[in-house]
């Protein structure tokens, strides 16, 4: 079956004496036993859900994975990975990453005992130096946020196994549709919900993704105890928002392509980042080990005064953190995303006060590209 069928069709719905085409949304907190000892298959709903089982069994089918978790919100997934390992383990980062995820390992990750090197992971040496005795897991964003980097997974992957690390992947940016990591030699695989795969601007979600039953199971004894699963109602508009995913993200990429193309031309763009420009360092190994290039642009403009008057002249894109939606997004990620990071350290990173990241939507491209050039005008 072809991606956007599976977008579609994934996973039969069940228990449809109905022939219900939606799936139901099992708004209950709890299930009545049958008798003693025996079970519908749903006690609570904390464990396991209808609905949200139906929505785990749709993305692990997209991702070729063993087993999805559906969470509260990405962060609340990465927090539950972190549990999984011990006081004293060590973990290699990708350096430039969502500033949420850098607040999690420096001031939660760090006080529960774990400690973190960040490095270029799309530098395999930067990687292969950063190992010690204690590291026991590779994290990597591809292509990263704000700046776009790419890592050739199945490459970084090949040195973990050498030293037996869990390969982690945040696939939030590029989505199943276009980029399947677990193929590429990683562990885990992680999404934001909130962004392409709800695609609505309107939910709030997580998910980590796993092909290795001891890992699963792992997972899912931590994730019944922490609790912090995917509400009935929430699962329920990532299944319709899912439905659309290959049709959303075609479009978006194509509009994107327009749009970094336009943004070369212009006088007040010194820089664009964007993962589907030839020129971009990563171009070659996204076109190695994905099917497209997404839609996340990242510039920089000529001076801190260029991008406070775009931010403030743009009508129909809006200035908003977040991503992936149908409507297009501006947003300043030295004061939203990546605030928290001190100053000396987000500017190493590259993220000063003249740059800008651009989530593409589904609007005309046309229409788009002149709502930027009134705005930088």
């Amino acid at each position: 079956m072809e991606k956007d069928t599976l977008c579609v069709h994934a996973v039969p719905i069940p228990h449809n004496t109905t022939g219900a085409v939606s799936m139901p949304i099992y708004q209950s907190a709890t299930f009545a036993h049958p008798d003693i000892g025996e079970t519908s298959g749903y006690d609570y709903t904390r464990l396991q859900n209808p609905t949200r089982e139906h929505l785990e069994q749709t993305v692990a089918a997209l991702e070729h994975g063993l087993d999805a978790m559906a969470f509260s919100s990405g962060m609340a997934a990465i927090s539950l990975l972190l549990e999984s390992f011990q006081p004293g383990d060590h973990i290699i980062t990708s350096n430039d990453l969502y500033g949420g995820s850098h607040r999690l390992f420096d001031h939660i990750g760090q006080k529960n005992g774990l400690s973190f090197t960040a490095v270029d992971t799309s530098d395999l040496e930067a990687i292969t130096a950063a190992l010690q005795e204690n590291t026991r897991a590779l994290y990597i964003e591809t292509p990263t946020n704000p700046m776009m980097q790419v890592t050739d997974i199945k490459a970084a992957a090949e040195i973990a196994r050498r030293h037996d690390l869990l390969v982690i992947v945040d696939n939030t940016f590029l989505t199943p549709h276009f980029q399947q990591p677990l193929e590429l030699g990683a562990d885990v695989v992680i999404h934001s919900g909130t962004k392409y795969l709800g695609g609505h601007n309107d939910t709030l979600a997580g998910f980590l993704i796993v092909n290795d039953p001891a890992l699963s199971s792992q997972l899912r004894f931590l994730y019944k105890t922490v609790g912090s699963c995917l509400s009935p109602f929430d699962s329920w508009l990532l299944l319709r928002g899912i439905k659309t995913l290959a049709l959303r993200v075609e479009k978006q990429q194509a509009n994107a392509l327009s749009i970094a193309q336009w943004l070369k031309t212009q006088p007040h763009v010194k820089a664009v980042f964007y993962v589907g420009l030839p020129e971009h360092p990563g171009y070659a190994i996204s076109c190695q080990q994905a099917s497209g290039f997404g839609s996340m642009i990242s510039l920089r403009v000529d001076s801190k005064e260029i991008a406070e008057q775009v931010l403030r002249r743009i009508s129909l894109i809006q200035f908003a953190e977040s991503l992936g939606g149908t409507e297009s997004l501006l947003t300043y990620p030295m004061m939203q995303t990546h605030a928290d990071l001190p100053p000396a350290e987000r500017e190493a990173k590259g993220i000063d006060d003249c740059l800008l990241r651009l989530s593409v939507g589904i609007e005309n491209a046309d229409d788009l590209i002149a709502d930027l050039a009134q705005a930088l005008a």
